[in-house]
């Protein structure tokens, strides 16, 4: 299992800002809570799915089997 970045280096980058302006918080997700920290809840639920490959809910993130 490997959990890499997005192979579109604008695309990571467009997020990454977005990460910054929200402090952190998924800049695709409504609301500063907890569960939208980046990495947010529900990749890390995702990963735990050893039959999970895919990427997180902005695309920053991919999990490789």
């Amino acid at each position: 299992m490997k959990v890499r970045f997005n192979e579109d280096k604008q695309h990571v980058k467009l997020i990454q800002e977005g990460l910054a302006k929200k402090d952190g918080f998924c800049p695709c997700k409504l609301g500063k809570l907890p569960e939208n920290k980046c990495m947010c809840e529900e990749f890390k639920e995702q990963i735990k799915d050893p039959n999970f490959e895919g990427y997180c809910h902005c695309r920053l993130y991919y999990k490789e089997k």
